[in-house]
């Protein structure tokens, strides 16, 4: 079911004319759009269409031409209110030799001086010890929002677990609870369910329209899941280098746009659940 608010405040999200070459090799023309407030859009299209190429380049990650604005700033003049960004990329490249709990890695996403979820105060700044990577000398406030966040994405059990020895559902829970470990305004989800069979995707997506609702987050995600994205998103946009359309999910995935973004020999899978 799509939420039917009507938004008038100012957007979210805006690109202007983004376009990025990966060498010579045009890999993003031309492509505007806007994220209104508490909205989740979707970005699917074939593979090599530029999808991840996309984020990345809203996020400033990559060099592109065009404009971004997030939260109506230059995305290179966001600065403190970067951190009202999570994301989620596609692939989660990490040392699972590494020495780090769940817990710790959840707190790496907790800024000091910022208000911690559920205590409604500013951290003392006389209680700033933090040890290498924030994780050592942890403040009780920090503390509770790192519980908190696992206990909200149903991770609260793998507090103490090595990140290395996490199954790809694991993972993926624990950084949402990233996400989660201070407000946030926008989250970004790069392919947020690769790796992930099917009925564990359904039971992340209906725990990311949950905490969707309840944070009001906007939200931009890259999706193969086109089943998926019809009845979870809002509004979807179709990429393949330049943009197809963009509308809702009746609009934008209809026969006709489909063919035009994915060609004729796409075929459409359902899923059968919930």
């Amino acid at each position: 079911m799509h939420s039917k608010t009507t938004h008038t405040q100012y957007p979210v999200l805006r690109v202007e004319g983004l376009t990025v070459y990966q060498g010579s090799y045009l890999a993003v023309r031309d492509v505007s759009f806007e994220l209104l407030p508490g909205t989740d859009t979707a970005v699917v299209g074939p593979n090599g269409a530029g999808k991840s190429t996309l984020v990345q380049a809203i996020l400033g990650l990559i060099p592109r031409t065009g404009k971004v604005e997030i939260f109506g700033r230059p995305v290179e003049r966001l600065g403190h209110l970067c951190h009202q960004i999570g994301y989620m990329p596609q692939n989660f490249i990490f040392d699972r030799s590494f020495p780090i709990s769940v817990s710790e890695l959840v707190g790496l996403g907790w800024v000091k001086g910022r208000r911690a979820r559920g205590e409604g105060r500013e951290i003392n700044r006389r209680n700033s010890a933090i040890g290498f990577m924030g994780i050592q000398q942890q403040l009780p406030e920090k503390q509770v929002a790192i519980s908190q966040a696992l206990q909200r994405v149903g991770a609260y059990n793998l507090r103490h677990k090595g990140i290395g020895t996490l199954s790809g559902g694991e993972l993926k829970r624990v950084l949402l609870a990233y996400c989660l470990v201070m407000p946030r305004q926008l989250l970004v989800l790069d392919e947020a369910f690769a790796g992930i069979d099917v009925q564990g995707a359904a039971d992340f997506y209906a725990l990311l329209d949950e905490l969707k609702r309840e944070e009001n987050w906007t939200v931009l995600q890259v999706s193969h899941d086109i089943d998926m994205v019809s009845r979870r998103c809002d509004r979807v946009i179709c990429l393949n280098q330049s943009l197809v359309c963009t509308g809702t999910p009746e609009i934008a995935l209809s026969p006709q746009n489909l063919l035009a973004t994915y060609g004729p020999s796409f075929s459409r899978y359902h899923h059968h659940h919930n």
